[in-house]
């Protein structure tokens, strides 16, 4: 119980840091998913969300934190974390979304993009010359993942008729499960997932349309271009701190280690050690590099603003649907992440795709890694 308790504080603590985070650390100029020029950057009505959101956010995290351990160990069930991280995510999108409504009206009332003159921008070299994926940094992932299989190889024929399960954030002894390769393989599977899904999602990511601004749009480019670098070889390594987490959680599975409370911190921490890698990143370069500083003799400001598209973003800014743009991945208003174009045919084949996936992995008939 102590364990679980424990496990619900940490999620606690994620969630609510990266809910203060997300508007913190946003680009300055899209204030909870709200494109605003650049002088409105500062205006009191984004400052009074600003201000609103975060207490709200704290105030939130702080009961979660005292109901959710006690809930935990009053219940005695593992399905606190699940119900517990739902909840307290659902009502932290609904703080974000009060937000966004809020600075939506305001600049609505104000007109603030009266009087501006409104462009876009591209850079066409990424075409020409795109930024590349660092493959070098995907070898210690496979190294792991092959040293998983062959000790999951070495060990299979020795194992007993059951095996504990994985449960929560941990191996439950407890709780187990007939020896199949399915059961005992499980972790190798979640490895060879990630080692071969994650490259393929980098370089989709590297070839999708770049988020530029109109006012500096060769200093954009080049800020973007940072960033694009740094994100794939933080994806990448966080592949192999995956990898390893799960090498450390199976060797559990197979029983070489006994489950203890210690022993399953100690197996997160390279998961968490990436977590703290992405918050470093985020805080140094930003989303699309904004955090960048301007290098010596960068052009003016053009007199031009990103161009007002709020009509084609939906839910606070994480839904995309423009079927005049063509581009099939775009960069999401709200975090460092990518969102399909609904409005883009070849969008729903890939959505339609994905729920099948989910709904078989709900049915058990596909086993999808649980890690990001």
């Amino acid at each position: 119980m102590i364990m679980i308790a424990l496990a619900c504080l940490s999620l606690v603590a994620l969630l609510t840091a990266a809910a203060w985070a997300v508007p913190a650390l946003g680009r300055p100029t899209l204030p909870f998913g709200v494109r605003v020029p650049g002088d409105r950057v500062s205006d009191p009505a984004v400052s009074a969300q600003r201000r609103r959101y975060t207490r709200a956010v704290l105030i939130l995290g702080a009961l979660a934190a005292v109901l959710s351990p006690s809930a935990a160990v009053l219940l005695g069930t593992p399905h606190v974390l699940q119900v517990g991280t739902v909840a307290l995510g659902a009502a932290q999108v609904a703080l974000f979304y009060a937000a966004h409504r809020a600075v939506s009206a305001a600049k609505r009332r104000g007109n603030w993009y009266a009087g501006t003159r409104q462009a876009t921008t591209a850079d066409t070299t990424l075409r020409t010359d795109p930024v590349r994926v660092p493959w070098p940094v995907l070898v210690p992932a496979a190294l792991l993942l092959f040293l998983t299989a062959a000790t999951g190889l070495w060990r299979f024929d020795a194992l007993p008729g059951t095996l504990p399960t994985l449960r929560g954030v941990g191996v439950d002894p407890a709780v187990r499960v007939a020896t199949t390769p399915a059961a005992a393989f499980a972790p190798v599977l979640s490895q060879a997932a990630l080692t071969l899904l994650t490259p393929l999602l980098v370089a989709a990511l590297l070839r999708a349309r770049p988020e530029l601004d109109a006012a500096r749009p060769l200093g954009s480019a080049r800020r973007y271009r940072v960033y694009l670098r740094g994100l794939a070889k933080l994806l990448l390594a966080g592949v192999a701190c995956a990898n390893l987490t799960l090498l450390l959680l199976a060797v559990q599975l197979w029983e070489i280690v006994t489950p203890t409370a210690i022993v399953t911190a100690v197996a997160w921490l390279p998961l968490a050690a990436a977590a703290a890698a992405c918050v470093v990143f985020g805080v140094r370069v930003g989303e699309a590099g904004h955090r960048l500083p301007p290098e010596p003799g960068e052009e003016p400001d053009s007199g031009f603003v990103q161009r007002d598209d709020d009509r084609y973003w939906h839910l606070a800014g994480m839904l995309y649907a423009n079927r005049m743009d063509p581009a099939i991945l775009v960069h999401q208003r709200v975090g460092g992440r990518w969102t399909l174009n609904l409005g883009n045919p070849v969008a729903w084949p890939v959505l339609a795709g994905l729920g099948v996936l989910a709904l078989l992995s709900v049915l058990g008939v596909v086993d999808l890694p649980s890690n990001h």
